[in-house]
């Protein structure tokens, strides 16, 4: 199916436009970025590359698609033809899945003919949008959950094409399974899932429910708690497992007060080894005010897959650099007011200290900054000449979030509000801060 339409309006009348002026075809640079980070958060992280190739390699305007377009004025024929052929030819470069990011930090980079890279414009941003504000979140959900495993199960408050799109982001970030069967069939996120209430009420009592459920899978299965009396459903799976239940589920009340008596009760009933599951619409605050109790995993949905509070970046896409009249490129910015860009292709490195720990994002304008030895460039080649070279396992995305986490500051993993945790610094050709530009990180630019 093609995602030629998954774009606004405007994106083609802006083709269409610069066709008839005769400027389409000029070389042209695009940079995905972000002006700053919700508020309070100390750094977010970048998950979309994998899904934006995909998509690219489905950007074909097929006949459909080009008469929906002509039908309706979109473009006129010549457009049309040169759609109905169009495939990437340029060069995108970005930060791979799993990388973390701060404002200014040049996300995605997209070099080819004004036409076939303003096109990209939305697909590229509805993807990472979404999909770095639910790994943002999910990366501060997992680290105040520490080693306790975290379960993604927000698909029921997403539509059915984001909670694919948020369940590999939270893997990445760090989740370890999902309930989205469909994330497991397209990406390989492991999925899990027993029961909810109606199956309990689906029978005439709870032991006939937990019977016909450890009957289909296993004692090792979780059992869901909370449906009539907890500490009667407790006794009850302990009883029919000789001790040895996999999990209970608790999904109301106070979870912290619950867990305490919950683990008390299983271990009098000598069933040491169940371990306690919770859920109960979580964040990641209320993961944080959890890790005394004794809790051996969490379930969270609404909050995962809503950015917990931050349901975007903010990220855009700008034009910074196109081909002047004499072929040469030339800088470009916009300078209006509260919404300033920084002119100029961008190239970025993470600045490290002799202990490894992360100083600041530095983004060169023009050419790559000068970096020492253990400094990390940061841009990875995604498409070459049209062609898509930037795929990689999602095990790789994981393991590159977890290191990354591992280099920043202790500070960055503090829930209260702060800013960023470290700076952004831009540099020009020659090593210095551009003109008429604070070197420290962009405020509302």
């Amino acid at each position: 199916m093609t995602t030629a339409l998954k774009t606004d309006h405007y994106e083609l009348t802006m083709v269409q436009a610069s066709w008839a002026s005769g400027l389409a075809q000029r070389r042209s640079v695009f940079e995905l970025f972000t002006r700053k980070l919700p508020e309070g958060r100390r750094y977010g992280v970048c998950v979309g590359a994998g899904r934006l190739l995909d998509a690219l390699e489905e950007f074909r305007f097929d006949s459909s698609t080009i008469d929906f377009l002509t039908s309706h004025n979109v473009v006129d024929s010549p457009l049309a033809a040169w759609l109905s052929e169009f495939r990437f030819g340029g060069n995108i470069w970005g930060y791979p899945d799993g990388e973390l990011y701060f404002p200014g930090s040049p996300l995605l980079i997209v070099e080819g003919s004004f036409a076939e890279a303003c096109i990209l414009e939305t697909l590229a941003l509805s993807i990472y949008n979404y999909d770095s504000a639910v790994a943002s979140a999910a990366s501060r959900m997992t680290l105040m959950a520490g080693n306790r495993p975290c379960i993604e199960m927000g698909s029921r408050r997403a539509n059915e094409y984001a909670a694919v799109a948020a369940a590999r982001a939270a893997y990445i970030a760090g989740f370890g399974s999902t309930s989205n069967l469909e994330a497991g069939f397209r990406y390989g996120v492991p999925t899990a899932g027993t029961a909810a209430h109606s199956f309990t009420l689906l029978h005439d009592t709870e032991r006939d429910a937990y019977v016909n459920q450890l009957a289909t899978l296993g004692e090792k299965t979780t059992l869901l708690v909370d449906t009539y009396n907890i500490d009667e459903a407790i006794r009850t799976g302990v009883e029919l497992t000789d001790g040895r239940l996999g999990a209970i589920r608790i999904d109301s009340g106070d979870l912290f007060e619950a867990a305490i008596h919950a683990r008390t009760l299983l271990d009098e009933l000598g069933a040491v080894n169940t371990r306690i599951i919770v859920t109960s619409d979580l964040d990641e605050f209320q993961i944080a005010a959890l890790r005394a109790a004794p809790v051996d995993g969490y379930g969270v949905g609404t909050s995962l897959v809503t950015g917990s509070g931050a349901p975007t970046s903010f990220m855009v896409y700008k034009l910074v650099s196109r081909e002047g009249e004499s072929g040469e490129m030339v800088s470009v910015a916009k300078a209006s007011s509260g919404k300033a860009t920084v002119g100029g292709r961008k190239f970025a490195l993470r600045r490290l200290n002799d202990n490894g720990r992360a100083t600041a994002e530095v983004i060169g304008v023009g050419a790559m900054p000068e970096g020492d030895s253990n400094d990390r460039e940061l841009l990875v080649p995604l498409v070459l000449d049209g062609e898509i070279v930037g795929r990689e396992p999602l095990a790789a995305a994981r393991e590159r979030h977890t290191a990354a986490l591992a280099e920043l500051p202790l500070d960055a993993r503090k829930m209260s509000k702060g800013d960023p945790a470290i700076e952004t610094i831009y540099l020009d050709e020659q090593g210095n801060p551009p003109a008429g530009f604070d070197t420290g990180a962009p405020k509302e630019r």
